[in-house]
């Protein structure tokens, strides 16, 4: 049996991905009360007739999210293949989608605000997303992005082995909220101070080339390449399916663009499973 726990601050796409699922053939519950998690496993276990592929979703609206971590573990004794993706968004991103929806945040009340119900929800949902396989921030993605994630990384996933995301983003906007790893690399030379590469990103050969010639720049490269080489096969060894590497600069449009585009190629001649985005570039300019 497949399990997907599909997990998440509300307003960060858990529907979305449910429906993903759903298309997918998936039997598929919202809000599945944690305490009857372990009985639903079994009984669909010991049902053939059951389709083996279900996706749950639970989340900060159930009151048992103590009881997470134990009831986890002991799907590890049942003949299950688990996964948990874990959505999120940056803090005031998620107050937008509310504000615009006009719905309702479940740990809203009398005494709490939305922007205090969603930084609780953070606390509340800790251990899950601790245990995360695979860890996805919706900040800048649109439905139809998020659906590509999810069919790329999950649903289309052949090969055995992690699956490896390069993430280009700009600090100005925020780190990440999905990175395992985030290197820092404003203190490389800058193309946005040259005019004629100022419009341009690091995907352009005019870029590539003024980066690529720079002592510091393939310095950096250099010291993250030798340093996922040598931790990349401990983690995956560790059984870590999924790994999100975020290598950001100022603006997200040319040093972090070019360094995971070049960190994509370096490791894909080594993993089945590499993939590369820039935050920033999906970004209206």
């Amino acid at each position: 049996m497949k399990l997907i726990i599909v997990s998440g601050r509300s307003g960060s796409g858990k529907s979305t991905v449910l429906r993903i699922f759903e298309d997918a053939g998936f039997f598929c519950v919202d809000n599945m009360p944690l305490g009857l998690l372990l009985a639903f496993v079994e009984k669909t276990l010991a049902d053939p007739s059951q389709t083996q592929s279900v996706a749950v979703c639970i989340d900060a609206r159930s009151s048992e999210l103590g009881l997470f971590v134990g009831v986890y573990a002991a799907l590890g004794n049942l003949e299950v293949e688990k996964q948990i993706i874990y959505l999120d968004a940056l803090s005031p991103t998620l107050v937008k989608r509310f504000s615009e929806t006009r719905r309702r945040h479940p740990l809203t009340g009398p005494e709490t605000g939305l922007s205090e119900a969603i930084d609780q929800e953070a606390t509340r949902l800790a251990d899950i997303a601790d245990l995360a396989d695979l860890s996805i921030d919706t900040t800048l993605l649109s439905d139809q992005n998020l659906r590509i994630q999810i069919t790329n990384r999950v649903l289309e996933r052949q090969v055995v082995g992690i699956s490896i995301l390069f993430r280009s983003f700009g600090f100005k906007y925020g780190v990440p909220v999905d990175a395992d790893f985030v290197f820092d690399l404003r203190c490389l030379p800058n193309p946005h101070w040259v005019d004629r590469l100022k419009p341009l990103t690091g995907l352009d050969d005019d870029v590539q080339a003024y980066l690529s010639g720079e002592p510091e720049v393939i310095d950096m490269f250099d010291d993250i390449a030798a340093y996922l080489g040598k931790w990349l096969p401990a983690i995956e060894a560790n059984s870590k399916s999924y790994i999100t590497i975020a290598l950001g600069c100022t603006g997200g449009q040319h040093r972090s663009v070019y360094m995971a585009h070049q960190l994509a190629v370096r490791f894909s001649n080594r993993y089945e499973n590499v993939l590369v985005r820039h935050r920033e570039l999906a970004r209206p300019r």
